[in-house]
């Protein structure tokens, strides 16, 4: 980082969870390779510097398909050190209303590491990052496997006890997934996920910090018990982020994007993901006050590829971005 009066350079922001931009759902029928690098380009010119596609509990077809048009894309050299891999975020999550999110209970799956291996053969070994759910039967097994071929273990959208935790990082688990979300709205008191998750201090924690999924009092909370070296900050960023506000098909059901950026489905009350970027997310953290410079570029960039094995400087130099303390804000030129 170079400090030119107010303004320093920092080394780019690198988002772990995104689902798709600008109406390309990278877990959509109609998913190309021509709109899905489309979508790449079109995440890096609003600020994302590399980051992870990420495809949500889907049927067999969609893996079958979508994996391997990922996967191609991923090998063309426009988007080496750009986009990272592939983050698998389901099948194999809790079915129960609440902790399975916005995903479609349907095609939920228990952990099964035949299926696994077909996944990663789907996406030419091109999966880096795997949420499932740590108090499903199987799970140590899967987790296993999926280490075993070189991919990073996270635990979300589920009911986890702290035993559960603590059993997933035996075998190798090193984070959570957006921590605070994926859960049911009501929770018993002290016996919850979102408890044993902040308690558990061998996992990291990825956050959504675009406004909406947690208050800042929860983000400060996370910041404070986690410590910046094991948050990172991810976006979330569904199909619709990019698009105007309006009633949208997303997910597999009807989803409303306000104005303010909010997206949910007014079914369920439940957010269906973000309509923000990861730049986006950077400038609400330094709105509220919670991180400076030196914070930012650890949650946002050195964090996030730790916890893939990624060496910093296997990132390409991408446009210039700066934090300016003085202005309180994060942009790219």
């Amino acid at each position: 980082m170079v400090n030119h009066k107010s303004q320093v350079v920092i080394p780019g922001l690198v988002d772990l969870q995104v689902n798709g931009y600008r109406g390309v759902d990278f877990s959509g029928t109609d998913l190309t390779q021509e709109n899905f690098a489309w979508a790449c380009r079109e995440l890096f010119g609003a600020g994302t510097t590399a980051f992870l596609p990420t495809l949500i509990t889907s049927p067999a077809e969609i893996y079958e398909r979508n994996l391997p048009i990922i996967a191609r894309v991923i090998e063309k050299e426009e988007f080496h050190g750009r986009v990272l891999g592939i983050h698998l975020e389901g099948p194999f999550i809790s079915s129960l209303d609440g902790a399975r999110g916005a995903h479609d209970a349907q095609w939920v799956r228990k952990p099964d590491v035949a299926y696994l291996g077909e996944l990663i053969r789907f996406a030419d070994g091109g999966v880096k990052l795997i949420t499932i759910a740590a108090d499903q039967d199987g799970a140590e097994d899967l987790s296993r496997c999926a280490i075993r071929h070189g991919i990073a273990v996270a635990l979300g959208h589920h009911m986890a006890n702290e035993q559960d935790l603590a059993r997933l990082v035996a075998v190798g688990a090193k984070a959570l997934t957006h921590l605070g979300n994926g859960v049911p709205a009501l929770l018993s008191r002290h016996q919850n996920p979102v408890w044993a998750g902040l308690a558990n201090d061998d996992l990291s924690a990825t956050a959504i910090a675009d406004g909406h999924h947690l208050p800042p009092s929860m983000l400060k909370t996370i910041l404070r018990t986690k410590g910046t070296q094991r948050v990172i900050i991810i976006s979330d960023a569904s199909p619709l982020a990019g698009l105007p506000p309006g009633d949208y098909w997303s997910m597999g059901a009807q989803v409303r994007l306000e104005a303010n950026g909010r997206l949910y489905n007014p079914a369920t009350g439940y957010m269906a993901g973000s309509s923000a970027t990861i730049l986006a997310c950077a400038n609400h953290l330094v709105s509220l006050g919670l991180v400076g410079a030196n914070e930012l570029v650890t949650m946002f960039f050195y964090n996030p590829l730790r916890l893939l094995g990624i060496l910093p400087n296997q990132i390409p130099p991408a446009e210039r971005m700066f934090f300016d303390a003085k202005e309180h804000r994060v942009y790219q030129e």
